[in-house]
């Protein structure tokens, strides 16, 4: 076989291993979705080697998705971090052959500790099986590597059956966008969801404001000093009048070097696009990128008086991961 007939060949088999899963879905994985869903405790989840990678990378989409997990390593369990387990919590044990002896070492300790126990086995007669008050049949008829020994198609269909495990808790417990983004702060969507204008717009001393009786002039050494390319223009009281930015600068001075004496009211954008601080920082980047007949690169920020109280960049916003 060459290259890519043997990896056509593995695809196949563990893509074939995931959909026998479906016809193996029955009363006992309700009952492990009850059993979990009911718990006042943890969900935890522990397995040795290949099954242990597994249980981790399960444990941690049960918690970022609305279900509390961790991982328990079965061989340490034993010296001691049984201790993290309590009558409140569901085991989640993962072994392939259901005989593991890590695994059926800890038995006796889960049952005196009085937590429910939820096998995910290939062998559903396995001893661990006939100890669990649920089991997941994850059987596999063959193992994708050409010797039929290497954990393969056994391990990709835990990991599916136990994704299936963790969307559906996490249906259960009516987890939203919102919640998903809480759990993951430092990625893309929790980017969108939890940052404000407020937390990233330009303000006090490095918000560009003038005087809507300066000069273009004044305005230009403002947009020079600031460095955002634009100035708020506001009347005594601070509220926004005009926008002035440095491509209406550069457009003035095609028609003259007087351009820079003019009073900046005269030549300002009225009625800029503006935006209030507690408004989602998405938001502001969706403006921009919709206005029309150009997209813009800034915007005033304003309160609820009209006072132009800063002012937000694109390049803020892409810098911060809002995308």
């Amino acid at each position: 076989m060459s290259v890519i007939e043997t990896a056509t060949q593995v695809l196949r088999d563990e893509a074939a291993a995931v959909l026998s899963l479906v016809d193996k879905l029955d009363g006992q994985f309700e009952e492990a979705v009850k059993l979990i869903e009911n718990a006042k405790g943890r969900v935890v989840l522990t397995g040795m080697g290949k099954s242990g990678h597994i249980a981790r990378k399960v444990a941690a989409t049960m918690a970022s998705t609305g279900t509390p997990a961790f991982f328990l390593h079965p061989a340490e369990g034993i010296h001691g971090d049984l201790g993290m387990v309590t009558a409140d919590d569901v085991v989640v044990a993962y072994s392939n052959s259901g005989e593991t002896a890590e695994i059926l070492n800890i038995l006796p300790s889960l049952k005196r500790i009085g937590a429910k126990l939820v096998a995910v086995v290939g062998n559903t007669k396995s001893t661990l099986a006939k100890n669990a008050d649920a089991v997941l049949d994850a059987g596999v008829e063959k193992e994708a590597d050409s010797l039929g020994l290497a954990p393969t198609s056994s391990t990709t269909a835990a990991l599916a059956l136990g994704d299936a495990l963790a969307v559906c808790l996490m249906e259960r417990h009516h987890f939203t966008a919102d919640n998903f983004a809480v759990f993951h702060p430092g990625g893309s969507l929790g980017k969108r969801l939890l940052l404000t204008v407020e937390m990233v717009m330009h303000k006090g001393e490095d918000n560009p404001v003038i005087p809507e009786t300066s000069t273009v002039k004044d305005a230009l050494f403002v947009m020079t000093d600031k460095g955002l390319g634009a100035v708020s223009v506001v009347d005594g009281q601070g509220i926004l009048k005009g926008l002035m930015t440095d491509g209406d600068v550069r457009r003035g001075l095609e028609r003259g070097m007087n351009f820079l004496s003019r009073p900046v009211k005269e030549v300002m954008t009225l009625h800029p696009q503006v935006i209030h601080k507690e408004k989602l920082a998405a938001e502001g980047l969706h403006i921009m990128e919709q206005h029309k007949p150009h997209p813009i690169t800034v915007l005033p920020v304003t309160d609820q008086s009209g006072k132009a109280i800063g002012m937000i960049h694109i390049t803020d916003l892409l810098r911060q991961g809002v995308v």
